[in-house]
This record gives structure tokens, C-alpha cells and sequence, in this order.
């Protein structure tokens, strides 16, 4: 059953945003500084053996044949120590990140490819394959899972995946595509009551959702260039127009990529939503809905954290992603997103905390434990 939101209440079983703000607040030290939390990181360097085995399960559906089996896919815990370590690992520590909040490619998730079968057997293997990064680098990554979703699917069918993945591979975060048809939109939105037998599933185990789409195949939107950031900007409209969080007060939704166009449109936004006769937009989204840092210039970052409460803002880098090359005008690289963080003039070091780390442990309570139990 869907929660209710008591009257007054800023979030049942939950303590309000202000409260919350100041119970994970702290001071910054020289001698203790905060733990870098990456919130989104995705196995964009994992072995070949994988796309392999992917391209083998396409073909069976295109041309016929057998398709793989979860068994038919061969990586050694070697392979998988020399993809991490040679990619994420080095620029984690180049860069000062502590941990990484770890889930299968993006762009790979593709939903729109095949039936419910062929996705629930590819999120199977992905999340293991993420699991087992966790597994060899415990202190270091914390697996999130992908979704089994297909186009026109009932979005429970999602559920089992989804609770073997937080209650046996130890997922700390789950990614939710709003639209598993590739680029044309043709699921309800976000806000639509077929999603809420997931919500609810959701919601019991505790784990926060990242809004995030995979592969464009409609050659009108690029799929990082456009579609994701489109994804995003959209996601945030469905829930301004809707209630979803009247019903799910304890759900949180993570959008990244700074929130797509939201951050530069806020003011469009708050409009729209008093137009719709909805309230201010920090009652209506924020005690549920947060933003990662994934905005890969210093002025996007300014623009961020003077527009969005800072305790609705997560540090994550992406890395190794969308954009991975140099800027010619700072040398460095474009999604060392730290940078942008420790340069801007909009936060405090109070703030940077939250930013970096207190947010983090808030949203995602599967890493928070997971780090207590480390001793951090």
C-alpha cells in the first residue's frame, strides 16, 4: 500500500529537512576532512566479455539462434581488479574520492532492445558484475542495480530484480528509466499509478532512485548529448504536475546531471507550478527530490549551488562517461567535478560537507550503514 503524509508533516518517519539538515551537518577540519562520496558512477570499463555476451543475446533475437546463458559469461576476478583499477580506482584516487556509488553502463541498460526476458536476463548479469565490484573493493564502490524494465511492461515486473538485488547483492540505490522505449517516450509518467506497486517495493527496502534513461535509437536525440539531459529536465516537470510524493512521502529521487535545464529554468518552473495551483517548489519536490553534480563547468556548478538548497545537492563526477576528455581552457578534465566544488564561492565549508558526504549518507541509508559498519 501507497504511504500517507499526515497532515503538517514534512515527511512521515522522517525527521523535516531543517532537522535532517542539522543532524548531518558538521564543521570541516584540516585534520578531518569529509568523505568524498561519488553518488553516480557507472562499469563503463568493464570486461569485453561482457558486450560479448550482449551482442551474442541481440543476435539470437535478430537472427536467430540460442541465446547466452548467465553461465556463458566467463570474467575472472582479475580481469575485473585490472578494468577498475587501470580506470575508476586511478582517477578516484588522482582525484580524492573516497567511494563510488557503482551501477552498470547507462547506455547499455537499453531496454528498448527486446522483450522482458531478454532484459531481465541482462540486468541479472549487469548487477552481478556490479555486485562483484563491491565485492573486490569493498571500501571503495557500492553497487546500485538496474531495472528489467521493457517497453509497455508493467513496471512490477521489475520487482523481483530489484529486491535481489538490495537484499543479495547488497545494492544501495536503484536506476529507474523513465523511458525503457529508447528515445519516443511512450511510457506513462513518472507520476502514473502503474508505477506505484514499484514505489511501494521501493519505499520498503529503503533505497533512493536515480532517474536516469539509457540509449536513445531515435536519431532526433542524442543520447548524452540530448536525451539525458531532456530525460531529466522532463522527469522534474512530471513530478511538478503530479503528487507523487503525497502518496510516497519517504520515496527520494535523484536527478542527475545537475537536473538537466532545471537549475537555469528554476523561475520557469516555480511559475508553472503556482499556475497548476501546486505550492512553492521547496514543499512540493525537495524533501524528496535531490540533484548530483555531474555539470562539468565551474559556472554550471555556481549556477547549482546558488539555485538549489544545498541540502539537495549530491556530489558525483560520472566519470569516465559521457565526457572524458580535457578542457583546453583549465586542463583538466571536464568531469573532475570536485574542482567546481572546492572553487565555488556559493558554499561554505559546512556546506561542502553536506555536498560531499552528509547528503550522501541522508539519501542513500543501505551506504550509510554499509560505511558505519567499515568503521567511517
Amino acid at each position: 500500500m501507497r504511504q500517507t503524509r499526515t497532515t503538517g508533516d514534512a515527511q512521515a518517519d522522517a525527521p523535516p529537512r531543517s532537522q535532517s539538515h542539522a543532524f548531518w551537518t558538521r564543521e570541516l577540519s584540516e585534520g578531518d576532512p569529509a568523505l568524498i562520496i561519488d553518488c553516480h558512477g557507472h562499469y563503463t570499463t568493464a570486461p569485453a566479455a561482457l558486450g560479448e555476451w550482449r551482442e551474442r543475446q541481440v543476435q539470437a533475437l535478430t537472427a536467430g539462434g540460442e541465446a547466452p546463458r548467465q553461465a556463458d559469461l566467463r570474467i575472472g576476478d582479475d580481469e575485473i581488479r585490472e578494468t577498475i583499477e587501470a580506470n575508476q580506482l586511478r582517477q578516484m584516487d588522482e582525484r580524492g574520492i573516497d567511494v563510488t556509488v557503482f551501477s552498470p553502463r547507462a547506455s547499455f541498460m537499453a531496454h528498448h532492445i527486446g522483450d522482458f526476458a531478454v532484459s531481465s536476463a541482462w540486468a541479472r548479469v549487469c548487477n552481478d558484475l556490479c555486485a562483484r565490484v563491491g565485492e573486490l573493493f569493498p571500501t571503495r564502490f557500492a553497487p546500485a542495480a538496474m531495472l528489467p524494465q521493457s517497453p509497455g511492461v508493467d513496471p512490477a515486473t521489475c520487482i523481483p530484480e530489484l529486491t535481489r538485488a538490495v537484499e543479495e547483492l547488497g545494492a544501495v540505490a536503484v536506476n529507474l528509466n523513465p523511458d525503457p522505449s529508447g528515445g519516443h517516450w511512450t511510457a506513462p509518467p513518472l507520476t502514473d499509478r502503474c508505477w506505484y506497486p514499484l514505489y511501494e517495493k521501493i519505499v520498503e527496502l529503503d533505497v533512493p532512485v536515480m532517474v536516469h534513461v539509457s540509449t536513445s535509437e531515435n536519431t532526433a536525440f542524442h543520447t548524452t548529448g540530448a536525451h539525458y539531459l531532456n530525460a531529466d529536465t522532463t522527469t522534474v516537470m512530471q513530478l511538478i504536475q503530479g503528487d507523487l510524493f503525497a502518496d510516497f512521502p519517504t520515496l527520494r529521487m535523484v536527478i542527475p546531471h545537475g537536473g538537466g535545464a532545471v537549475p537555469y529554468h528554476w523561475g520557469r518552473f516555480r511559475g508553472l507550478a503556482q499556475a497548476l495551483g501546486k505550492p512553492e517548489l521547496t514543499e512540493h519536490l525537495l524533501d524528496n527530490v535531490f540533484f548530483d553534480t555531474c555539470v562539468y563547468h565551474q559556472p554550471g556548478i555556481d549556477l547549482l549551488t546558488k539555485v538549489i538548497p544545498v541540502e539537495n545537492i549530491l556530489f558525483a563526477s560520472e566519470m569516465i562517461g559521457a565526457v572524458r576528455g580535457i578542457d583546453p581552457q583549465t586542463g583538466h578534465h571536464y568531469d573532475d567535478t570536485r574542482r567546481y566544488i572546492a572553487a565555488t564561492a556559493n558554499l561554505d565549508d559546512a556546506q561542502r560537507f553536506l555536498v560531499y558526504e552528509g547528503n550522501a549518507r541522508r539519501v542513500f541509508p543501505r551506504l550509510d550503514a554499509a560505511l558505519k559498519a567499515q568503521g567511517r
